[in-house]
């Protein structure tokens, strides 16, 4: 992991006093979602499928910021649809770093030299471009040709401002183990981002192309692959080792997606960022009157196939504190 070593003794002091008080489920970080509209239209993506009223609503910026103080979680990553479409995202990103939260914003860079000047650098704020391939595999993943290279120029402007810079790249059924290695190897080495995040496509009901998502055969096979060369432990990724031995299929865990509730425009979403059975008010409804126990591989359908961060990520981070064994070898993967 590359996570900077105030935030993960902020992070760890926030599970530890969480344990304390003997709470059972708790948010390590919110997707807040204040918008669903977007400037692209990529054909792995469920979320701009909304009724046009629907898309052109946005998050008032203290119904964001209340909505995340009463969750009590220290990280927050906004997404959507393009946050950078929100007329508010500079004021939103202010008031969540005035109260120390971690934020990282979640975007395709087109935006970014328009929107740039209404951030400052920070240690609670980092850019988090979407990534997914080198420029012809990038390109035919958002349906629009040029945005890798906009999105490469963006990513060398933030670094040259002092920001952090994050990326976060999906991986489809088109991808082998080879394009795993050229794309992570350029963002390593090449962009020299802050820090890297990957994951397993997962199939959104309502996105348009249905037929490139990986089962979790494909999955483990192909990340297995692509980390037989060596070079997971160098590439900056932010995820916990425990983690990566998960995409693997070296290990296995429950999925813990209350962890990692998502916030949007209708409320806190059942059970996770990336399925909607309905909605709750408060995230304590959220927590208390969701069955947990109904969600996950093996026990929901829809979750035969996902490996997504949002649940499992959790899960391995909790592992990973609950061991000495791994706690020494995450420290040392950082």
């Amino acid at each position: 992991m590359t996570v900077p070593i105030r935030q993960s003794l902020r992070i760890g002091g926030y599970i530890l006093g969480q344990r304390l008080r003997r709470r059972e489920r708790f948010p390590l970080l919110v997707e807040l979602e204040p918008l669903f509209a977007c400037n692209l239209k990529c054909a792995g993506c469920g979320k701009i499928q909304h009724p046009a009223d629907v898309l052109k609503r946005r998050m008032p910026v203290e119904q964001a910021v209340a909505a995340v103080e009463e969750s009590g979680a220290p990280m927050v990553s906004i997404a959507g649809g393009e946050p950078l479409m929100h007329p508010q995202i500079g004021e939103m990103v202010r008031r969540l770093v005035a109260r120390r939260k971690y934020v990282y914003l979640c975007t395709n860079a087109l935006l970014i030299p328009k929107r740039i000047d209404q951030f400052e650098p920070s240690r609670y704020f980092s850019w988090t471009v979407h990534i997914d391939g080198l420029r012809e595999r990038h390109d035919a993943s958002v349906c629009q040709e040029g945005v890798f290279d906009e999105a490469v120029a963006a990513v060398r402007e933030c670094r040259r401002r002092g920001f952090r810079v994050t990326t976060n790249t999906t991986f489809f059924s088109t991808d082998s183990p080879q394009t795993v290695i050229d794309v992570l190897n350029y963002l390593n080495d090449d962009l020299a981002v802050d820090q890297m995040m990957i994951s397993p496509a997962y199939a959104y009901e309502k996105a348009p192309d249905q037929d490139h998502f990986m089962g979790v055969r494909e999955t483990r096979e192909l990340f297995r692959d692509a980390f037989a060369s060596g070079n997971r432990s160098r590439w900056r990724l932010n995820h916990s080792p425990l983690f990566l031995d998960f995409l693997e299929g070296r290990v296995d865990f429950p999925c813990m997606a209350w962890a990692i509730p998502s916030y949007s425009l209708f409320g806190w979403q059942r059970p996770c960022y990336l399925m909607a059975d309905g909605y709750a008010r408060t995230y304590r409804e959220l927590v208390e009157e969701t069955d947990w126990d109904a969600y996950g591989r093996g026990r929901d359908p829809r979750c035969a196939n996902c490996m997504a961060h949002c649940g499992y990520e959790p899960t391995a981070i909790f592992a990973t504190l609950g061991s000495l064994r791994e706690s020494l070898r995450a420290m040392r993967s950082g």
